[in-house]
């Protein structure tokens, strides 16, 4: 563990965290780099049902590794460490070589500055190309929109957080490649302070990404409108009912002018206008009692 007092917390534990799957060369040099760097810390390399050595090349570190008999998600690895991790700081990294094991200090520097999550923040020039790039910048406007911050990089897997405040939301981390979006809308959605890093992210040692552009960026899409539906529910309902009311209201006006009368779809779209409102209502208010009795 981590207990240096360079940081200012003498008691500090820090568990760092890597899924992998089948990124054992990546491993072979990145094992050993935590290790020198971070000699006190838990290092748990989560193995997502890998048919390379990756298990030898934990060995040879000295690392501990927990495999799976096949592949269940990044997500799923991740709640696995999470749930097997005895530090009181989580650091998730990919297993990679993308991320600097150097930058693991500054996360944990930002983290002892009073916030509850710290999230490396990749630039244009650290995205997986251009469409990536535009991609992800939708995913940051749209969470923005919803939770009222400014989130920098929503998709970013390298993170530092409390582990106590992490484990509250595992129920919610999907097994796949959406556990970065889950978990920083929930720290957002619950007042947790949460900060962000600038980071240099390098070229992938392995061979070809796991994420797949079109559908897993249809999943995190999915994930930001579960997280607001979750936490936020008429951030979602009253636009759509304000639609609904809109063009009922088009709808009637075109018809007064046209044929001197009301018809059954403008009363048709005012109905679903009120129905939309009093469902995001009731789901605001459940929302609302199950957030209370978490606390």
């Amino acid at each position: 563990m981590i207990t240096s007092h360079r940081r200012g917390n003498p008691g500090l534990k820090t568990s760092i965290i890597l899924p992998a799957k089948n990124e054992a060369p990546a491993l072979a040099h990145l094992l050993p780099a935590l290790n020198s760097l971070y000699p006190e810390a838990e290092i748990i390399v989560v193995d997502d049902g890998s048919t390379d050595d990756t298990r030898e090349v934990c060995a040879r570190s000295g690392v501990t590794c927990l495999s799976s008999p096949y592949s269940m998600g990044n997500g799923a690895a991740i709640k696995r460490g999470a749930r097997a991790a005895t530090g009181d700081v989580l650091v998730f990294m990919d297993g990679d070589g993308q991320h600097d094991p150097a930058d693991v200090a500054r996360l944990l520097a930002r983290l002892e500055q009073g916030y509850d999550m710290v999230v490396g923040a990749r630039s244009w020039e650290g995205q997986a190309g251009v469409g990536r790039g535009v991609a992800n910048t939708l995913y940051n406007w749209l969470a923005t929109q919803m939770t009222g911050h400014r989130v920098m990089d929503l998709t970013s897997g390298f993170r530092a957080v409390r582990a106590d405040k992490f484990r509250e939301f595992l129920y919610l981390l999907p097994n796949g490649f959406s556990y970065p979006t889950t978990s920083t809308m929930a720290f957002f959605r619950s007042a947790y302070p949460l900060a962000y890093e600038p980071i240099h992210v390098a070229q992938r040692d392995g061979t070809t990404s796991h994420i797949r552009p079109l559908r897993d960026g249809m999943r995190f899409l999915l994930i930001i409108f579960k997280i607001a539906t979750l936490y936020s529910p008429l951030k979602l309902f009253v636009p759509a009912s304000a639609v609904f009311f809109l063009l009922g209201c088009l709808n009637y006006a075109y018809t007064l002018h046209a044929y001197n009368r009301l018809t059954n779809m403008s009363t048709l779209l005012w109905s679903a206008a009120v129905i939309v409102f009093l469902i995001g209502l009731v789901s605001e208010q459940i929302t609302s009692l199950i957030y209370r009795q978490s606390n």
